[in-house]
């Protein structure tokens, strides 16, 4: 139980933070706009994007937009590189504060019946839901926390994140780079490509894990 209230209250948060600035921030953040913002930074701009990325952790910035406008500064390729590494950034940053919670903030949190039902959680399907939430809205922040809290490792975690930015990286920079919005298709391969990454990763790693025994 305590588990299910934790994922609300950071749900409940991520929508507080919408309902106060959200609105605001969908206007200032037009692709034109922050592609505008962006090249004001001149060499600096890749940096000031990676910022906003991972200020999404926190603030309501809308990421696919800070991608897209990376690719048109950058290009496709350079950009979705940026794109793929900024929300690496942001999901490693929401990990990494709660894995500092330690063993004893999360059993203070979840208590030890609700720790141990996270753990296996993420043991079984964790690494697919962290490569899908990427492209999802709240769920990004959600996953990430709730991961570094029962203590995922990290190498699992990480491939997972990576399968998760490296396609929404390219697939957004690439629409920028395009000067188009982002089209249904593009939301939907955002979600099926990370996962299609995540199981032939997990294949390869068990291949490996087999041939070195």
């Amino acid at each position: 139980m305590r588990l299910v209230i934790w994922m609300i209250a950071l749900a409940a948060a991520v929508l507080a933070v919408w309902g106060v600035w959200g609105e605001g921030m969908e206007r200032g953040f037009s692709l034109e706009g922050t592609v505008a913002w962006l090249e004001k930074r001149e060499s600096m701009a890749w940096l000031m994007g990676w910022g906003l990325l991972v200020s999404d952790v926190i603030l309501p910035v809308p990421g696919t937009v800070v991608m897209s406008a990376l690719g048109w500064v950058y290009g496709w390729l350079w950009g979705g590189l940026l794109a793929a590494a900024g929300s690496f950034c942001a999901g490693s940053t929401a990990y990494g504060i709660c894995r500092l919670l330690g063993e004893r903030g999360a059993r203070f949190l979840l208590g030890e019946k609700d720790l141990e039902r996270g753990r296996r959680w993420f043991d079984k399907g964790g690494g697919l839901l962290v490569a899908i939430s990427r492209s999802l809205p709240i769920l990004p922040e959600i996953v990430a926390c709730t991961a570094g809290l029962v203590g995922m490792p990290w190498k699992r975690f990480a491939p997972a994140l990576t399968c998760g930015c490296l396609p929404m990286g390219f697939i957004f920079a690439a629409i920028g780079a395009a000067g188009k919005d982002a089209p249904t298709s593009a939301l939907a391969a955002s979600l099926i490509i990370p996962a299609v990454l995540w199981f032939v990763a997990r294949w390869i790693t068990r291949v490996l894990d087999r041939e070195s025994v």
